[in-house]
């Protein structure tokens, strides 16, 4: 699979605003990017911390995956990234491994990368998301 390194950590916000107020206010990061990812039916806030991403989202939709997540759950980590030379190859290579997926092909997501997610069931819990910017 090549992963080189964590992309970011998703964590999942009720309120946007708040939260980036949070970790601009109190932990002294910068937000630096704040987009809308339609299909997903989410806005992220990124920030840097060394070399990785904290990607905080909101749902902007009741019945958007955050929105569900955060019924069921609450706020709080949603999923771990990883960078890889090509997510659509990793997927592929994860399934092949007996992974259950989420996305059989990699699809756009914030920040220009084409993503995909590794079902949490076959994952040990954690929501896996497979990044690259190919």
């Amino acid at each position: 699979m090549n992963i080189s390194h964590i992309e970011h950590l998703g964590i999942a916000v009720e309120n946007l605003e708040e939260s980036i107020k949070y970790y601009e206010d109190v932990l002294g990061l910068k937000c630096y990017s704040i987009e809308e990812v339609v299909d997903q039916k989410v806005k992220t806030a990124f920030f840097l911390v060394g070399t990785t991403k904290i990607e905080l989202l909101e749902s902007t939709s009741p019945d958007g995956p955050i929105g569900k997540f955060i019924e069921k759950k609450g706020p709080g980590i949603h999923h771990l990234a990883f960078a890889v030379p090509n997510a659509t190859e990793a997927l592929k290579i994860a399934e092949d491994r007996g992974v259950r997926l989420i996305d059989k092909e990699s699809r756009k997501g914030a920040e220009g990368l084409n993503i995909g997610f590794l079902h949490p069931k076959s994952t040990l819990g954690v929501l896996t998301e497979l990044c690259s910017k190919e």
